[in-house]
């Protein structure tokens, strides 16, 4: 990558049970010809008195409606885990729509898309079990543990998106999407490890390639450097060859 990132408006979407907070210093890291806009899901973070959807295709259709005006120039998506889903639906409703797709797609920390194999059921847990797995993943604040408050404020979002996560299907019939994408994984996450993240190659015209970092499920939240210089130089790739 040679000389200064051209203009792009990248979206990123958050993770089940989060907002656009864990990722509100990421404009600060990214180029400035860049236009970074972070998205909130209803019943997240400045949306949070809008009621929450827990149907992935709603939510995908609630999402790109959002961003409809703004696709007036060449933009990107980037999802974590729910957001890579997410990311993924819209940008097949924006082709079946006939509105312009994004010049590169980030996928991080969701599994592949497949029809095989029994669905996780983590929303119908007990809060002891829930709270466990929730734990496991390293990715929700411990004071949410700590303050029977807060978990009882926000167990039921969180339910909401797991099982927006765990009852979503991908359609049989669906083809390779005509972008480039790439994959990034945490080295040591259980729910979606690298080998899981390599079938997304199976998704996209162009798959750039799966990208593999030290941590687990929540690899990048102490520090983002090495994923944000990652992704500015996969997006900047996909846009250069956009633009060629």
């Amino acid at each position: 990558m040679d000389g200064t990132p051209g203009a792009l408006r990248l979206f990123v979407l958050h993770h089940a049970g989060g907002s656009h907070v864990l990722y509100r210093h990421w404009p600060a890291h990214l180029p400035g010809t860049w236009d970074v806009r972070l998205l909130d899901a209803p019943g997240h973070g400045l949306l949070l008195d809008v009621p929450q959807i827990s149907d992935a295709h709603a939510l995908a259709d609630f999402l790109l409606h959002s961003i409809e005006d703004e696709l007036d120039g060449p933009y990107a998506l980037f999802g974590h885990s729910m957001g890579a889903l997410l990311a993924y639906e819209m940008t097949r409703r924006a082709l079946e729509r006939g509105l312009p797709p994004p010049v590169w797609v980030g996928v991080s920390a969701r599994p592949a898309p497949q029809s095989a194999g029994p669905p996780s059921r983590y929303h119908e847990l007990p809060d002891a079990e829930l709270r466990t797995r929730l734990k496991s993943l390293d990715g929700t604040p411990d004071e949410v543990f700590d303050d029977p408050g807060l978990w009882a404020l926000l167990a039921p979002l969180i339910r909401g998106d797991l099982r927006l996560v765990e009852t979503w299907r991908p359609d049989p019939g669906a083809t390779p999407l005509p972008v480039a994408l790439s994959a990034y994984a945490g080295a040591g996450d259980h729910s979606a490890s690298p080998r899981q993240m390599a079938g997304w190659a199976r998704h996209a015209t162009h798959f750039t390639g799966l990208r593999v970092f030290d941590g687990g499920h929540f690899y990048f939240q102490d520090d983002p450097t090495a994923l944000l210089r990652q992704i500015t130089r996969d997006a900047t790739d996909a846009l250069e060859a956009s633009l060629a």
